[in-house]
């Protein structure tokens, strides 16, 4: 006997974000979701219930340019070694991206992210990336799926596990891909000064990855210059399940989804 879902109206959460962009004049180009049953959801006897199933962006918007990097103390499921921002304080800049295995548009970029963060790396930037997609409605963005994806693609950054998502909200981040440059002078805090797209390249448009905007920002920070503050947000995918009041896509699964 098969199992039907009765469930309440569905609540849509759609939450934004700025973007991140970048370019590679001599090199080159990764989002979250999950999936969460409504709290009310009941399941009873009956034939097999039919998902309807829509595509939507999320554009990344909440965190402010100007404002400190928050603490973390995080797990690096490859390596078990837990890090903090203190790991990174030695550094003139910190690039810090939340993405996630799953996500389509993470998938798009990841090996030109891969790329773009060996250049930079190369020339003192600090990177760090973080996923924070809860593993009930994506397994697959677990942390043994998330070491063996830092060590299929040679991920140059630690890939950090962001289970409770306490810091994907300090952050601010509510989808993936999501990147956030900061700058240091001296002792002063990190400050965020980019908070935007990769490029202009999306899974659909057929436009090539670049890396432009967010190469161009990591420029200017390194030679010490001051980031424009137009930046083009981000944009993710969100996909909304219609019949069962569940969310699921490209934005962190419990904070900017109801799923």
């Amino acid at each position: 006997m098969a199992l039907k879902l009765r469930v309440l109206p569905s609540i849509q959460l759609s939450t934004a974000l700025p973007t991140l962009s970048f370019s590679l004049s001599q090199s080159r180009s990764l989002g979250f979701r999950a999936l969460r049953l409504h709290p009310n959801t009941i399941a009873t006897p009956s034939s097999p219930t039919r998902l309807m199933i829509r595509a939507a962006r999320t554009e990344s918007k909440a965190a402010t340019l100007g404002s400190r990097a928050p603490q973390f103390q995080l797990p690096e499921p490859l390596t078990g070694k837990v890090w903090s921002l203190e790991d990174f304080e030695a550094y003139p800049a910190l690039l810090v991206m939340f993405i996630c295995n799953h996500c389509p548009f993470v998938k798009h970029l990841k090996k030109d992210i891969v790329k773009l963060t060996n250049f930079y790396m190369e020339r003192g930037l600090a990177v760090v990336a973080i996923s924070s997609n809860s593993v009930a409605t994506h397994p697959q963005d677990g942390p043994k799926f998330m070491a063996e994806e830092a060590k299929l693609f040679s991920y140059p950054f630690p890939y950090l596990y962001d289970e409770s998502q306490d810091v994907a909200r300090d952050f601010g981040a509510v989808c993936t891909p999501e990147f956030l440059l900061y700058k240091k002078d001296g002792r002063r805090p990190f400050e965020l000064v980019y908070h935007g797209q990769f490029d202009d390249s999306r899974p659909s448009n057929n436009v090539p990855v670049t890396g432009r905007d967010l190469s161009l920002a990591i420029d200017r920070v390194l030679s010490g210059q001051p980031v424009p503050s137009e930046q083009k947000p981000s944009l993710s995918g969100k996909c909304e399940v219609q019949d069962d009041g569940v969310t699921c896509g490209s934005s962190i699964s419990s904070i900017s989804q109801v799923v």
